[in-house]
């Protein structure tokens, strides 16, 4: 097969331009990658501020554990030999041995 002059004009336009096109063309894909996994990836800003949330979440998680710490040891301290606090005492010793006098009515929390 034989190309006619024009048709060969048009393959080297096409070539021309290409090779002035394809590095523009290259470089936008490269951009285009760089900001989808920028945002989306697994160290994206995506997965930055999902992980930020979390960590929020959890540190509220531990200062209620912290609070609750706090409040048992205070309870463990009312009850130790320097400083014993009879009513307290008296309060578990029901509690743990269920005992209740004659005379008093008793409710129980679902919890």
């Amino acid at each position: 097969m034989n190309q006619t002059g024009g048709e060969m004009e048009l393959l080297a336009e096409i070539k021309y331009r290409l090779k002035s096109i394809g590095p523009l063309i290259l470089g936008l894909f490269f951009v285009s990658y760089f900001i989808f996994y920028g945002v989306k990836g697994d160290r994206g800003v995506l997965k930055y501020l999902y992980l930020k949330r979390q960590i929020s979440e959890t540190q509220k998680v531990a200062q209620e554990y912290n609070l609750q710490k706090i409040r048992l040891e205070e309870k463990v301290k009312r009850l130790s030999n320097n400083s014993l606090d009879l009513d307290l005492l008296e309060e578990r010793a029901r509690i743990v041995l269920n005992f209740a006098a004659n005379d008093e009515f008793i409710v129980l929390d679902e919890k």
